[in-house]
């Protein structure tokens, strides 16, 4: 018997073929992340905003979305939405803390970084929150956000980041 090599964590950039792929790792990560916080009538709602994948397709390819894969294989996604807005963070629940969400926001962080921006900041889910603060973020704001027929809550959370030292 051989042993198995650590599964290769690896990014790329989003192409408009994935779209219905990180739909689907949306609506998974929202059924199998969010229950403890959320009730089955805000997880639906939620997950609806992939319904329309042109839209959700748009919603992607209009800001800078990098994927998380494994082996090839993508698990996760996240997207900064202008200079310093984290949009979207998604990892499939079968993928969760294996070290994916990490490499995602650390990318953007670095990219974010590199542009200029002075902060990141995210509306974070209740589920995600200790997510956030374990990579640095600090709450700002408790929203209530109407989705549907249903309101959901989250954080917006925001990270100082370190100015990038100018050449000499």
């Amino acid at each position: 018997m051989t042993a198995r090599a650590k599964p290769k964590l690896a990014l790329r950039p989003f192409l408009p073929t994935d779209a219905p792929l990180l739909a689907e790792i949306f609506r998974a990560s929202i059924e199998g992340l969010t229950a403890d916080d959320y009730s089955a009538g805000q997880q639906e709602a939620w997950a609806s905003m992939a319904d329309d994948e042109t839209a959700f397709a748009a919603r992607l390819a209009n800001a800078l979305t990098l994927l998380g894969t494994i082996d090839g294989s993508p698990i996760g996604f996240a997207s900064l939405a202008g200079p310093e807005r984290i949009d979207m963070l998604y990892v499939h629940p079968a993928a969760a803390g294996q070290g994916v969400g990490s490499m995602l926001i650390d990318a953007l962080e670095k990219l974010a970084g590199a542009r200029g921006a002075p902060r990141l900041t995210a509306d974070v889910s209740d589920s995600a929150q200790e997510f956030f603060k374990r990579r640095g973020f600090v709450a700002k704001q408790r929203n209530s956000v109407p989705l549907g027929n249903e309101w959901l809550a989250n954080t917006t959370m925001e990270k100082r980041l370190v100015p990038k030292e100018r050449a000499q």
